[in-house]
């Protein structure tokens, strides 16, 4: 990150924001980041031992940690109502918790697609309605930022991933139809749709020289995303230099949909 000043349309100081699936990856790029904005950060995750770890490197004094599994509505509705019994407020999400099973479209199980539904469509749902609740009984609104993907963009995919593609494509949906809906009440969502990134998310991935090479090669700007390239999109949404941007989905992809 950056130790320059930044500039006031971009600061976001004395806001609360929330990250799903916060404790690596994008997501910690993002929380991180929102914190040299000037907010207080709820790093959530499905491994509470890790959210709370990557909350306390980032700085108990800006950022907590909770456990939260987006997949269980129980476990939603607790995780948000321990941000409001403990800050009171919610101005920020980052809907980023994400799920992928890679398996061609017949060799995929019902359950297989399902567990990516629960996480990808329903849990995005779940989250962005928990938060919209605290950010309107404030009054003064918020912001959701939703991690979808160019998959959800795009059918180009270099392996099979239909349930993963699908979700993603409904994350770009729901962004608009929840912009229109929530608007009247100064909520804005948007989305960011990133290219490949260099994260765990893509595990194994990056030990395929010739997959890495594809990727590069249908990629206008040559390389992987890195998640600092990715968090910096999201800040940007959620900061109040946006605040005329609603219902968008902001490509983070090199080019690639250019094309």
């Amino acid at each position: 990150m950056t130790d320059k000043p930044i500039p006031a349309p971009f600061r976001a100081d004395g806001l609360v924001a929330a990250v799903t699936g916060g404790a690596n990856g994008i997501g910690l790029a993002a929380a991180k980041l929102l914190v040299t904005m000037g907010c207080r950060v709820v790093v959530t995750d499905r491994d509470g031992a890790a959210a709370i770890e990557a909350a306390t490197a980032i700085g108990p004094d800006v950022a907590f940690g909770l456990e939260l599994d987006v997949a269980k509505e129980a476990s939603v509705d607790a995780a948000f109502a321990q941000i409001d019994a403990k800050v009171g407020r919610l101005d920020i999400l980052i809907n980023n918790a994400g799920r992928a099973i890679r398996k061609p479209s017949l060799e995929l199980s019902l359950a297989d697609w399902d567990a990516v539904v629960a996480v990808n469509m329903t849990g995005a749902f779940l989250c962005a309605r928990a938060a919209a609740t605290l950010m309107i009984r404030g009054g003064a609104g918020g912001v959701i930022v939703n991690t979808a993907s160019i998959m959800g963009l795009s059918g180009g995919g270099l392996y099979p991933n239909i349930s993963y593609q699908t979700t993603k494509g409904a994350i770009v949906n729901m962004t608009r139809a929840l912009a229109v809906e929530w608007a009247p009440h100064n909520v804005r969502v948007n989305a960011v749709a990133p290219i490949w990134t260099r994260t765990g998310f893509i595990g194994q991935l990056e030990e395929s020289p010739e997959l890495m090479a594809r990727i590069q090669a249908v990629t206008p700007l040559g390389r992987l995303a890195e998640a600092e390239d990715v968090a910096y999109a999201i800040a940007f949404l959620a900061s109040p230099a946006a605040g005329m941007i609603t219902g968008h989905t902001l490509a983070v992809d090199g080019g690639f949909l250019a094309q």
